[in-house]
């Protein structure tokens, strides 16, 4: 009896040390296609340029580069540039402390100069706090009320690196026009915002696209079951995405090759759907995160546009994102 004992707590202790990948994430989701406003908040303030002051790049030469993040001034945390003006106006005239995060790791830069210009502060450097434009919602769990946006991560123009984010939401937003897309030229959807109808918060922007959870009513989308990635193939399917009247529609596209070695360039696909060539010129910007549907089942996700021939596009997996999602 004792025997026997000992070898159940030996099985009973590799079975719960074991790793098994489980994911949350659901078997059948809802398919997006909405427009949806994207508002995200970085975490502290993104230094994107710099101007002189008195003819001197006084924040350049103190040490600070673009894409430094302000954290903390004279030991008091940033989360936003009205924080940052009102910060430097309590110490004007005194030696300044930032705190910024660069690449990972936490440095002290001092301005000694008075940032006070006739009762204007001017450090010498433009910032950005915030990230606003649109996109298309790709899916929402019924079960968890997660959902996904964009196939991609939000980037900061100037930088060109990933949007370091506290928090954010997705709103109200209406089409009201195209710009088409030319050989050679993206176009974009033209639309307007309402940021007060919020639809979820931002908790994440990942390489695979932006996440949070919905905190509006569930749409009456049927849902669709998650397509393994071995099971997306070749030819036919069909995008759901907004390009008038705010209402989704779906369009046929021909997906031409799939790239399981790729991170989010995993399906290459051109548009075929007469009526959406006619109306955008092919893939426009604002359609990133428009689902991808083939055989009745969600496969991916719209991520960029092929500049050099706009009828064509890549797109994810839609276990990537559910996954990074999921994580």
């Amino acid at each position: 009896m004792k025997k026997t004992y000992k070898l159940l707590v030996l099985w009973a202790f590799l079975f719960l040390i074991v790793p098994i990948n489980i994911f949350a994430y659901s078997d059948y989701i809802i398919p997006g296609g909405e427009n949806v406003g994207i508002e995200v908040n970085s975490n502290g303030v993104l230094v994107v340029g710099f101007y002189k002051v008195d003819d001197k790049f006084i924040a350049r030469d103190s040490g600070f580069l673009v894409g430094d993040s302000i954290r903390k001034i004279n030991d008091k945390s940033i989360n936003s540039i009205d924080d940052m003006v009102n910060v430097i106006k309590e110490n004007s005239g005194k030696n300044i402390k930032f705190t910024i995060n660069r690449d990972g790791t936490e440095k002290v830069i001092s301005m000694k100069e008075d940032l006070d210009n006739n009762g204007v502060y001017k450090t010498g450097m433009y910032v950005k706090d915030k990230i606003v434009g649109i996109g298309t919602l790709t899916y929402i769990d019924p079960n968890t009320k997660k959902f996904g946006a964009l196939g991609h991560e939000i980037d900061e123009k100037t930088t060109a690196e990933k949007f370091e984010i506290k928090d954010g939401k997705i709103f109200k937003s209406e089409v009201t026009g195209i710009e088409r897309s030319e050989s050679g030229s993206a176009g974009e959807k033209n639309a307007t915002y309402d940021s007060s109808t919020i639809y979820g918060s931002i908790n994440e922007n990942a390489s695979s696209g932006i996440f949070g959870d919905y905190t509006a009513g569930l749409p009456n989308n049927e849902s669709l079951k998650v397509a393994r990635s071995d099971e997306v193939r070749t030819g036919e399917a069909i995008i759901r995405t907004v390009i008038e009247n705010n209402k989704i529609e779906e369009f046929t596209i021909n997906i031409i090759k799939i790239d399981n070695s790729s991170d989010i360039k995993n399906i290459l696909f051109e548009i075929t759907d007469k009526r959406l060539l006619d109306k955008t010129g092919g893939v426009v910007q604002g359609m990133s995160g428009s689902p991808i549907i083939q055989n009745k089942k969600i496969v991916g996700a719209v991520t960029h546009v092929i500049v050099n021939d706009t009828t064509k596009g890549y797109g994810i997996f839609i276990t990537t994102m559910l996954e990074e999602g999921d994580s």
